[in-house]
């Protein structure tokens, strides 16, 4: 994982890093303010050799003191220290449970030690720190005494008495507040990448790389009235909307230039991912570019391009596959542009049976001979067959990802299926992206002002179309059905 993916899961998950973070923050604060002070006393002892005085004795006796330090240290925290201070001061302990609040050290290349006791009384640490001092005085004095001799050579000396201290020692605010933001923020980072890990959604453009190496055709972000005005001629001209739907227009020329079918099956994973409003936009964009353009609603499921168009959707697909009108007489025009659109028609009981007909296939090559582009909305790929049986008629196939919708083995076996009947994934379109945030896309950040044309300030501009005015459209632009040649124009 390179340090930019680090960097977007950050982005992602800086919520979770910053509750945890405070939380600890919190929780060291709480603890601190519930803790009861705690108070140390110190005492410093001084080892001295016993000896005549002379130049060379006192070199060796500081060198044997020196020596010696580091083994009366560790004396200290003896029961042979310890229960000797207990008794003088008539506590009811044990030496191992006063061990946790004894210290001892020695200064580096000094005779001194040092004894610190923490306690929750002041006067009670300075006590105890004394009478281990005094404690430890008497048991150096057995230990180092020889066995015929009066006194031990050895001698410890009290250079700082314990004093009861005035302010506590502990607990230390500053400090816990510091290690409580350092866990806290840890914690927070270790959860954002494991649940990073975990999450499987697809949310970015960058997720599809791992994923498939088919080209992203571009990126639509989210829109909060794409359910009420779905249409990108309902939105201004230089919206970011429009530019997207623009902007994947033009990549899919490129993609498509190879293909030798005018066909473009637009599909998706699983439902809700925006499949049809892509379908129905792509198409009214290529009508804009100058295109002759038809688009069929084969969704004979779910139908929803003459839900969205404000078109008649009883008569459509359906009747023209069952024979009982002909294609060209059920298209319906809409817009100003040469954008014909074939409705679902009635739903089937049998809809994988009809989309795989040699009527079907008949339907979309007398279409394919009257216009430049027939873009087919299909039903989505993993819960049924719908789809996949019109992608292995050699159609390209543009597959619509739901930022935030559909996982990621969701689209693995999306593109397992359209792999297996050799389908021509032309490319993938990302839609619901985010409009901030690590993943937003990049025409989100632009900031267009211009007002809808006139001729979109209606919510539903299909209304135009309605009644005669539908019928004078029809006998003005609708082709001739006995036309079989292919209409020229752009790809």
């Amino acid at each position: 994982m390179q340090l930019n993916e680090y960097v977007r899961i950050l982005r992602r998950q800086w919520t979770l890093v910053v509750v945890a973070s405070c939380l600890g923050l919190l929780s060291a604060a709480g603890i601190t303010l519930v803790s009861s002070p705690t108070y140390t006393a110190n005492t410093r002892l001084f080892v001295a050799i016993q000896n005549s005085g002379a130049v060379s004795e006192l070199q060796q006796g500081n060198t044997f003191s020196q020596g010696r330090v580091k083994s009366y240290v560790e004396t200290v925290k003896t029961p042979a220290v310890l229960q000797p201070a207990i008794d003088e001061l008539g506590l009811d302990i044990e030496p191992v449970e006063l061990l946790d609040q004894v210290r001892a050290s020695a200064d580096l290349d000094t005779v001194l030690i040092s004894i610190a006791v923490d306690d929750d009384s002041p006067v009670q640490a300075a006590a105890l720190a004394q009478a281990i001092a005094n404690s430890l005085i008497e048991q150096v004095e057995t230990l180092e005494r020889p066995a015929e001799a009066v006194s031990s050579p050895v001698r410890l000396s009290i250079v700082t008495p314990a004093v009861a201290p005035e302010s506590p020692s502990g607990p230390n605010m500053g400090l816990n507040l510091v290690i409580g933001i350092f866990l806290g923020l840890l914690a927070g980072l270790v959860s954002a990448l494991i649940r990073s890990s975990s999450d499987t959604r697809v949310r970015s453009e960058n997720d599809l790389s791992s994923i498939t190496k088919a080209p992203v055709l571009g990126g639509v972000a989210f829109d909060g009235d794409a359910s009420k005005k779905p249409l990108l001629t309902q939105a201004g001209h230089q919206s970011p909307r429009a530019e997207s739907f623009r902007h994947i227009r033009t990549n899919l020329q490129f993609a498509n230039v190879s293909s030798k079918s005018k066909t473009m099956l637009v599909t998706s994973s699983l439902p809700g991912e925006g499949k049809s409003t892509t379908a129905t936009n792509l198409a009214i964009a290529m009508a804009q570019d100058g295109q002759r353009v038809v688009l069929i609603d084969a969704d004979l499921r779910r139908p929803m391009v003459a839900e969205y168009l404000g078109l008649e959707g009883r008569a459509g697909l359906t009747t023209a596959l069952v024979g009982s009108a002909d294609v060209m007489d059920l298209l319906q025009p809409w817009g100003e542009q040469e954008l014909y659109v074939l409705s679902s028609g009635r739903v089937p009981p049998n809809p994988s049976e009809l989309l795989g007909s040699n009527a079907m296939a008949t339907l979309i090559r007398k279409l394919e001979s009257n216009f430049d582009v027939v873009i087919i909305d299909a039903p989505p790929l993993i819960p049924v067959t719908d789809a996949t049986v019109l992608a292995q008629k050699g159609h390209g196939v543009v597959l619509v990802v739901g930022a935030g919708k559909v996982r990621t083995h969701d689209v693995e076996k999306s593109l397992e299926s359209l792999n297996l009947v050799g389908a021509d994934l032309l490319g993938v379109v990302v839609n619901l992206l985010p409009t901030k945030g690590p993943d937003a896309y990049a025409y989100s950040y632009y900031s267009y002002a211009s007002k809808p044309d006139s001729h979109r300030k209606s919510r539903n501009p299909a209304k135009a179309f309605n009644g005669s005015h539908m019928k004078a459209a029809r006998r003005s632009k609708k082709p001739s059905r006995d036309s079989d040649h292919a209409v020229g124009g752009r790809r």
